[in-house]
C-alpha cells in the first residue's frame, strides 16, 4: 500500500489573480500549460463546485475527479476519485484505493508583483519524482501565458 504525501509548488505571476485563474482553466491554455505533464493533456467536464471532471491524455487515459471547492480567482480544490484506463474508470484497484481520494489544491494570493499561485498536491511515491519534474515546467509555462499581454 503506497502512502500519500503532499507536495507543494509556488510561483509568482505578474498578472492579476482573475487572469491567472481564467487562463489556468481555459480549455485552450490548459492544453498548453499542462503539456509539461503529457503532450495533448486536456479535460472534459466542468470546473464548477460539485461537478465531475476528467483529466485525460490523448489516449483517453487519465484521472477523474470532482471539484470539491471553487472560489474564482481565490481557490480551487480538486478531489481525485480514481484513474481512467482504456476508457474505464477505476476506483477498486490497489493503486486507485491507495491514492484516492487525493487532493490537488490551487491557492491564488494577491501580492505586490501580481499573484502568488500555490499548488498543494497529494501524490504516492511512484508519482512523486514525475510530479517534482513536471510541475515546475508546467508552472513556468502558465506564468509565461499569464504574463503575455497578447494572450487571450
Amino acid at each position: 500500500m503506497s502512502s500519500v504525501k503532499r507536495i507543494q509548488f509556488t510561483t509568482v505571476i505578474e498578472a492579476p489573480a482573475a487572469r491567472v485563474y481564467a487562463l489556468m482553466i481555459d480549455p485552450q491554455s490548459y492544453r498548453d500549460w499542462t503539456s509539461a505533464f503529457a503532450e495533448g493533456s486536456h479535460y472534459e467536464g466542468s470546473w464548477a463546485q460539485g461537478q465531475r471532471i476528467r483529466f485525460l491524455s490523448p489516449s483517453g487515459d487519465g484521472m477523474f475527479a470532482e471539484i470539491a471547492e471553487n472560489r474564482p480567482g481565490e481557490f480551487i480544490s480538486i478531489r481525485h476519485l480514481g484513474f481512467i484506463a482504456q476508457g474505464v474508470e477505476d476506483t477498486a484497484s490497489d493503486s486507485a484505493r491507495s491514492w484516492a481520494p487525493a487532493y490537488e489544491n490551487y491557492s491564488f494570493q494577491a501580492v505586490p508583483q501580481g499573484t502568488r499561485l500555490v499548488i498543494d498536491q497529494d501524490v504516492t511515491a511512484d508519482f512523486e519524482a514525475y510530479m517534482m519534474e513536471a510541475w515546475p515546467k508546467a508552472l513556468a509555462r502558465l506564468k509565461t501565458l499569464c504574463e503575455d499581454s497578447t494572450a487571450a
